[in-house]
């Protein structure tokens, strides 16, 4: 692939207006994916997991929002330091039998745990009120994952 180097590059206020910035109003789905290591067994359970093993989990974030007046939704830097602060930095490398709360450390357990530390660093942080969090995801190998959506957090049980 090739590019033409520019002659210019646009400038704001000369090429460009801010009310020109934001492109729709539209809502989008902003995702970020994060990879760690752990180790961790299951109980009550006959097959190879009920031992020690590990795994490179994969999570992927997905959020939901409309843009502002620039035509972001969320900083993906932002995405990137609430899901290490509340999960990533908190699982990797360990074992989660440990150090999640009481639980058989099951992908579908993980991923309802994982939901709920990132909404309400959301909900905490105030920084983006209109972002709400619409699907994690969590790969326990390369074919395997489970998923919690919004609509499903909040389902009466």
């Amino acid at each position: 692939m090739s590019f033409e180097i520019p002659r210019d590059v646009q400038m704001l206020g000369r090429d460009i207006t801010e009310n020109q910035l934001k492109y729709h109003h539209k809502s989008v789905l902003i995702s970020k994916e994060f990879t760690f290591d752990s180790a961790h067994h299951l109980h009550c359970y006959e097959g190879k997991c009920k031992n020690l093993h590990g795994h490179t989990y994969k999570l992927q974030v997905i959020m939901r929002g409309k843009v502002d007046s620039r035509g972001i939704a969320i900083d993906f830097g932002d995405i990137k330091r609430i899901a290490k602060e509340r999960v990533i930095d908190r699982l990797d490398h360990k074992y989660l039998n440990e150090v999640l709360p009481p639980m058989n450390t099951t992908a579908e357990n993980m991923v309802v745990w994982m939901y709920e530390e990132i909404h309400q660093a959301l909900l905490d942080e105030k920084l983006y009120p209109a972002i709400k969090l619409e699907e994690i995801r969590l790969w326990e190998t390369p074919t395997s994952y489970a998923a919690i959506t919004r609509s499903m957090m909040e389902e009466e049980e």
